[in-house]
């Protein structure tokens, strides 16, 4: 006892400085991760606008795709007009000569030969106005096509902008994503030193005995150390050894940072042999949950903060000794304690 007492009155003189510098952690990774919702809420806003704008481009795109398909359909069917013009001019034309070749063989008709030329000299006249309009839509038409091809290169080129901006974003939210891995690793390495701590106390309070054991992450109790065979009720001399343990999560209690949401699961386990007639519990099921609740209620008796306290029964369901001899039953009947996060 008095080595105990050592042990702990040295303890004091550097306990405040590790708190302290707990502290300023945890405050640090909960900025950390503050600062990575604000981020990823920005973020989140920009894709969005990134994307209704991405829409706006693309409808934009479709509708001038389909205006130039329109003036290309207009340009070809101009063209076909004018290529028709031609033909009609290159016949009055062959028919100016047939007519005139008659005038000339022919001063009989002079007269009418000449009025039939004035009459194909004004249709030709027409047609050759109408062949100058349909040349001057083909040109409004090149010019227009030209136009459409230029805001479509801008629109292709903002929209290229746009999908880099994005690339960088989730890259951003990649790299805030690894940050915040890192913080909640670095969180659990806390707990589970502090559960290292506490399993070492809890050790040197307890002795080293033969029913308890450390088995992994888990405290294990074998249920003789509480319980009479088939019952819940604690013995004398499992409360002795509640009350140690109780002492030991109080002291841990005030050690953990309060941001750190820990708490100590209890877990009931029994073996595979069925209960006897006269039993107050039906099942090991029953049995199990209910010296876990015994185990979770002395302690909150003893001050424990409820909060921090799980009771769980599994029954026979998750033996670690799968024999079928006295002593795998033994080691199956068993109170587990783990520290862990909710």
């Amino acid at each position: 006892m008095a080595l105990a007492r050592n042990r702990r009155d040295s303890g004091m003189n550097y306990w405040p400085g590790f708190v302290d510098a707990l502290s300023t952690l945890v405050l640090s990774i909960i900025f950390l991760l503050t600062v990575f919702m604000v981020a990823q809420f920005y973020l989140s806003q920009q894709i969005s606008g990134k994307d209704t704008a991405l829409a706006r481009l693309n409808a934009q795109i479709s509708r001038l795709s389909e205006l130039l398909s329109l003036e290309r359909t207009g340009k070809t069917s101009l063209e076909a007009e004018i290529a028709q013009l031609h033909a009609s001019l290159s016949a009055a034309q062959g028919e100016r000569e047939r007519l005139r070749g008659a005038a000339e063989g022919a001063q009989s008709s002079n007269d009418a030969g000449k009025a039939e030329a004035g009459k194909l000299n004004s249709q030709l006249d027409v047609e050759k106005a109408a062949t100058a309009r349909a040349v001057a839509q083909i040109e409004i038409l090149n010019q227009q096509i030209s136009a459409l091809r230029r805001q479509i290169a801008a629109l292709e080129t903002a929209l290229g902008a746009s999908e880099n901006k994005e690339k960088e974003s989730q890259l951003h939210i990649a790299d805030l994503g690894q940050r915040l891995n890192v913080a909640l690793a670095q969180r659990v390495q806390e707990l589970s030193r502090y559960r290292s701590d506490f399993f070492g106390k809890l050790r040197d309070i307890l002795g080293n005995r033969p029913d308890i054991r450390i088995v992994g992450d888990r405290f294990v109790f074998q249920s003789e150390v509480f319980f009479d065979s088939g019952q819940a009720v604690l013995r004398p001399e499992g409360r002795a050894e509640l009350d140690k343990l109780a002492s030991a999560l109080i002291d841990l209690e005030k050690q953990i940072p309060s941001e750190i949401n820990w708490v100590l699961r209890v877990d009931g386990h029994t073996d595979t042999r069925p209960l006897s007639g006269t039993s107050t519990y039906k099942t090991n099921w029953d049995l199990s949950a209910a010296r876990a609740i015994s185990v979770v209620q002395y302690l909150i008796s003893k001050g424990v903060p409820p909060q921090r306290l799980v009771a769980a029964g599994f029954g026979e369901f998750q033996p670690i000794d799968p024999g079928t001899t006295d002593e795998a039953h033994s080691r199956n009947r068993r109170i587990e304690l783990k520290l862990t996060e909710k």
